[in-house]
Order: structure tokens, then C-alpha cells, then sequence
């Protein structure tokens, strides 16, 4: 319910590099995500991470919920970490969901994933 009253990183976000509209037809649910993409140096390494992540949904409370929290696990991520992040790990965050409302986490993680593979197609 934290996640539903008070979302995290929700919002607009200017000039995203990365950005992915996903929606479920039966319940209405749609989501979009926007990655703002930066570059670090790891053990001499460098490597794109996920320096911002928002999200707007439009849907019910678990769509919602699910949104925030899968901004909250790849935010700071490297893509390739990010990339990982599946919808049990979302259910798991949530500390569980009702099983009707599975489809909104995995609208969660088709939304980061889009959004990651829309911005490796933008590079190319």
C-alpha cells in the first residue's frame, strides 16, 4: 500500500534516453517508463547505468505499486544488471500480491526491458 499512496519516482522527465510504453488490454493497465542513462567507471571499466528512472501509470493500485518499485530496484543499476530484473523480484519487493494482479508486475519488468532495448536500438 506504501507503494500505492506514495509512489516512488513518479513523474515526468525531461529529454529521457531512454523511454517504453507497454499496456495490458484486458485490464486497461498502461505504463511508461523514462531512463536517464549516465556513464561510470568501474575497476577501470566503464559501464552505462541507470542514474534516473520515473514512471506514469495509469491503472489500479498494484499497477501503480509495481511501477514504483521496479524503479526503485534498477535505479543506480547497470544496464546489465537492470536488464536481469524480473517481475518475481517486483512481487518479492511488494512482499507478495494477490495472484489476479501478477499481470501488473510483469508489465513492470516488459516496461524497464523495452525501455532498455528501445535505448540500445537509439545507440545503434
Amino acid at each position: 500500500m506504501k507503494h500505492f499512496y506514495s509512489p516512488h519516482n513518479m513523474g515526468d522527465m525531461e529529454d529521457p534516453d531512454a523511454e517504453a510504453v507497454v499496456g495490458n488490454p484486458v485490464c486497461g493497465d498502461v505504463m511508461k517508463m523514462m531512463l536517464k542513462i549516465a556513464k561510470r567507471t568501474v575497476k577501470g571499466k566503464e559501464e552505462e547505468f541507470i542514474e534516473d528512472v520515473k514512471f506514469k501509470t495509469l491503472g489500479c493500485g498494484a499497477a501503480i505499486a509495481t511501477s514504483s518499485v521496479v524503479t526503485d530496484l534498477v535505479k543506480g543499476k547497470s544496464l546489465s544488471d537492470a536488464i536481469k530484473v524480473k517481475n518475481t523480484d517486483v512481487v518479492e519487493a511488494l512482499g507478495g500480491i494477490p495472484k489476479a494482479k501478477i499481470h501488473c508486475s510483469i508489465l513492470a519488468e516488459e516496461a524497464i526491458h523495452d525501455a532498455l532495448s528501445n535505448y540500445q536500438k537509439k545507440k545503434k
